[in-house]
């Protein structure tokens, strides 16, 4: 027989609902990138300029020698702020909204969540990892406090 407390377990263990990305040719490998254990942007093959969002030509040399690449995953918080709003329906406030920049290249940031500590701990220049959150065929690429 399950009980409450059974329910509760497994809505703990379930990721939060979130609006999950289309995935196209273009992003897949973005996406799915943390299946391999990794977090991925496209860069240059001829200059090594690191592109995101991804695009079709390096906007630094114009190239179309573009490919997926592997990044540490560290970054620093650049900007967040606390949203206590229910927005999203099953996406349950506060949490914390994020512009993250990753050290392998000035202006390398992406938007995120940060996860894993309280939202009032969140500062700017605070130093973060990546940790993926499967959820069918994404991995959401999140970050958390590094240690």
């Amino acid at each position: 027989m399950s009980t409450a407390r059974d329910a509760e377990e497994r809505a703990e263990s379930r990721p939060p609902f979130r609006i999950l990305p289309r995935l196209s040719e273009e992003t897949e490998f973005f996406w799915t990138a943390g299946s391999r254990g990794h977090l991925e942007f496209l860069r240059c093959g001829d200059c090594g300029y690191f592109v995101h969002p991804p695009y079709p030509r390096c906007p630094r040399c114009l190239s179309k020698s573009l490919a997926p690449a592997a990044v540490s995953g560290r970054a620093r918080v650049a900007g967040y702020t606390i949203n206590y709003h229910p927005w999203i329906p099953g996406f349950d406030p506060p949490y914390v909204f994020a512009v993250v920049e990753m050290p392998e290249q000035e202006g390398l940031r992406m938007f995120t969540n940060i996860v894993n500590c309280r939202p009032e701990d969140v500062r700017v220049g605070m130093e973060v990892e990546v940790v993926f959150e499967h959820n069918g065929d994404v991995w959401l690429p999140l970050f958390q406090p590094s240690p």
